[in-house]
Formats: C-alpha cells, structure tokens, sequence
C-alpha cells in the first residue's frame, strides 16, 4: 500500500511539473535589417543633365 501511494504521489508530481508555470513568456526583439543604397544621392543627378547636354546639342545643330 505504501508503494502504491509513493507511485501515486509522483506521478502527481510528474504531470504538475511538465505542466509548465505562469510567469510570462519571453519574447525576442524581432530583427530589423535595413538596406544600405549601394549609390549616393548625385547619381540621379546623370540622367537629366545628359539629357540637357543631347537637347543642347539638338538646338544648338540646327
């Protein structure tokens, strides 16, 4: 009878112990991760000046 009640007594023992608790759960910071532009900003600056320079060019043809 003792041992029965000794089984008994762990295995309550068991099941509340893998039950978990009721502290809150951990989270992580989620991970951001920016891109860098691989340009600066004066590379847009080409394509409408080399445009200005062909417009130049077409007037200054005529």
């Amino acid at each position: 009878m003792k041992k029965l009640a000794l089984a008994v007594a762990f295995a309550a023992a068991a099941t509340t112990a893998s039950a978990g608790n009721l502290s809150e759960p951990v989270m992580e910071a989620p991970v951001i991760v920016e891109e860098t532009a691989a340009s600066s900003s004066a590379a847009g600056v080409w394509v409408p000046l080399l445009l200005l320079a062909v417009v130049a060019a077409v007037i200054a043809a005529d």
